[in-house]
């Protein structure tokens, strides 16, 4: 039971740490702090049976790394909104020239009145199996 949580107190703060170092690092406390559950759960099971806790010890280290990169970029990055007007214009221009292109096409008009259809016959189509 001791060595379950244990992994899985790692695999948790492994994903934190990769999860804090990426765009969306609010997600990583999500799983930082479900390493620092399975960390104390193992560390109380360890204290009981007096077992070796290094590795605990390294799942504390890699979730508190975790939760200082991703408190770091909460509080210190800001997200800004590029500038509309741009990107308003561009789009605009592009609709112009879209619309531009169309009206130049020469398309005739087509008489489909005067297209003559074949009726195919399905007994004169030889099907192999």
């Amino acid at each position: 039971m001791r060595k379950l949580f244990i992994i899985l107190s790692l695999i948790a703060a492994v994903l934190a740490v990769i999860l804090s170092v990426l765009p969306l690092s609010n997600l990583a406390f999500i799983p930082a702090i479900l390493a620092l559950v399975f960390g104390l759960i193992s560390f109380y099971l360890s204290n009981k049976h007096n077992k070796p806790k290094h590795s605990i010890k390294l799942a504390f280290l890699l979730t508190i790394i975790a939760l200082s990169l991703t408190t770091y970029k909460a509080i210190f990055s800001t997200s800004e909104v590029g500038n509309t007007e741009q990107l308003e214009e561009t789009e605009q221009k592009s609709e112009e020239e879209a619309i531009e292109e169309l009206e130049d096409l020469d398309i005739e008009d087509i008489d489909l009145e005067d297209l003559e259809v074949e009726e195919i016959d399905i007994e004169d189509i030889d099907m192999e199996i």
